[in-house]
């Protein structure tokens, strides 16, 4: 194929053979009109020239990583689009979800083409796509498999769609505290941690403070509950479905508190000054463990915290974030352990 292509160094196996099946001449890039790429991720995007890609991310540090290629990135779809690109979820309800979209989005006799890492659900990623479409074909490669189908209504199970795309709907959970989606962060339920450092909460914590990594508020939303003394509190969510949600979680303590909702990257990070935060960092790249993650997202807390402010921090008991912590704050201690968390409390120097 004629194109731009960005070497991703093979750091991205399931994105390099999503474009495989066009390389290899098995399929053909349609020779106009704008091309939907969801879930897109920066690499190696192996597209003709002049060719209009429109990606949708909701991950910021990928939405970031997009843009700076030079690729139009647009959360609205504008259908029917003669090729629809995906690159699904590990959570399978969602996954489902984005099938039964795409088809939708897809112009009549467009393809659907999707893939997945072997050990994130190819197989069934790929019998759920042709189940729905009525139709498919595959390639493997790289621990991986590209997998495609046709758009043509008289095939799809529109029952199924309809079935699969509800499966995805926000809904209440914690009879009925909150409103989750899957794929999200324990999505469907409250995580452990987080009731952790809830069950710990300093109920003197007062004045401006952050949420890094708020998921869908649940942190938030105890502390505002809990904490009479806080006037305005900043929620850090790299995930755009989360954050919606966690605008609906909060709405009853804006009568109360100052909010304000930032689709963030924390690692590179914070806008503002904060008395307090609150923070249950992530720690993965896909199945990998990342502890650079939760580092960043500390030396950003440590930055943004006035003199005097509070960390609190909790996390699996076998990260490494002691040695950090020690050098950015004037006081650490372990609050709590239990059930392989750990809950630290930081204090910065005063000024």
């Amino acid at each position: 194929m004629d194109g731009t292509k960005i070497s991703s160094a093979g750091l991205d196996a399931a994105l390099d053979t999503l474009f495989l099946p066009f390389q290899s001449g098995l399929l053909a890039w349609p020779p106009m009109g704008e091309v939907r790429f969801l879930r897109a991720r920066s690499g190696a995007l192996d597209h003709p020239k002049g060719a209009v890609l429109s990606c949708e991310q909701g991950f910021k540090p990928q939405t970031d990583a997009l843009r700076q290629q030079g690729e139009l990135v647009s959360a609205e779809d504008h259908p029917p689009y003669p090729l629809v690109l995906l690159l699904p979820p590990r959570q399978r309800d969602e996954a489902r979800a984005l099938y039964a979209r795409a088809l939708a989005i897809a112009a009549p006799g467009a393809l659907v083409v999707a893939s997945l890492a072997n050990n994130e659900g190819a197989r069934s990623g790929e019998a759920d796509l042709h189940r729905l479409a009525g139709n498919g074909t595959s390639l493997s490669k790289n621990k991986c498999r590209a997998f495609w189908s046709i758009a043509d209504a008289a095939t799809r199970d529109e029952a199924l769609a309809e079935q699969w795309t509800r499966g995805d709907v926000p809904r209440p959970i914690a009879d009925g505290r909150f409103i989750s989606r899957p794929g999200l962060f324990a999505w469907d339920r409250l995580d452990a941690a987080s009731q952790l450092l809830v069950e710990h909460l300093p109920p003197d914590l007062r004045g401006q403070g952050a949420d890094l990594g708020a998921g869908y508020g649940y942190l938030s939303a105890e502390a505002c509950a809990r904490c009479p003394g806080i006037t305005g509190l900043d929620l850090f969510e790299a995930d755009a479905r989360a954050l919606d949600l966690a605008r609906m979680n909060l709405a009853h303590a804006s009568e109360r508190v100052a909010l304000a909702f930032h689709w963030h990257d924390v690692s590179t990070g914070l806008p503002g000054s904060y008395d307090f935060i609150l923070s249950n960092p992530p720690f993965h790249v896909g199945r990998r463990d990342a502890p650079e993650l939760g580092l960043a997202f500390i030396a950003a807390a440590a930055r943004a915290l006035l003199p005097g402010g509070r960390l609190l921090l909790v996390a699996n008991r076998h990260l490494p974030y002691e040695d950090l912590l020690a050098a950015s704050f004037a006081q650490v201690r372990t609050v709590a352990v239990r059930d392989g968390f750990k809950l630290i409390a930081a204090t910065k120097a005063a000024a």
